[in-house]
């Protein structure tokens, strides 16, 4: 059982595919595996939309909300604002950071709505990726005019 902490519910995705096809919507998919950069595809399309629609100059959290239900819409799984611990030596810190959206269990993607991204917010997602044991993920800043200018791709041994 995952808690989605965007909307305080707990989501069982294999639960979900027991319920009719209107849950689909929810449902992660289960086909076949995709790989980190076919499900970055997806989000770089989903995040010009989200653009798009919304424009620049709103706040972090409506992004990323609005961005999570695009991929969900998508048949992608998401999990927004996933603690994750950090283990230092022996100890474990229970939360070492919170993922801003996981998607599909292979990419984070921290959303931004700031005036420019800086060279920390790459070297921050790239601890965030080492820290999680994730290969690829995107930094997305939606205060720019075009959104392709507001997207920076981060690997981890990808």
């Amino acid at each position: 059982m995952i808690f989605d902490n965007s909307v305080n519910i707990p989501i069982d995705y294999d639960e979900l595919q027991n319920y009719p096809a209107s849950f689909a919507l929810f449902a992660p998919l289960r086909e076949k595996s995709m790989q980190e950069n076919e499900i970055a595809k997806i989000i770089v399309d989903c995040s010009f939309k989200v653009h798009t629609t919304l424009g620049p100059g709103l706040l972090e959290s409506v992004y990323q909300a609005a961005l999570a239900y695009e991929l969900r819409k998508r048949g992608l799984k998401v999990i927004t604002e996933l603690p994750i611990p950090v283990i230092y030596e022996e100890v474990k810190l229970e939360l070492g950071f919170r993922a801003d959206l996981l998607v599909e269990n292979k990419v984070i993607v921290e959303t931004k709505s700031i005036e420019a991204l800086a060279p920390i917010h790459g070297k921050v997602l790239l601890t965030y990726l080492r820290l999680a044991d994730k290969k690829l993920g995107l930094l997305i800043n939606f205060n720019v005019e075009l959104i392709k200018n507001g997207i920076k791709r981060v690997v981890n041994n990808l």
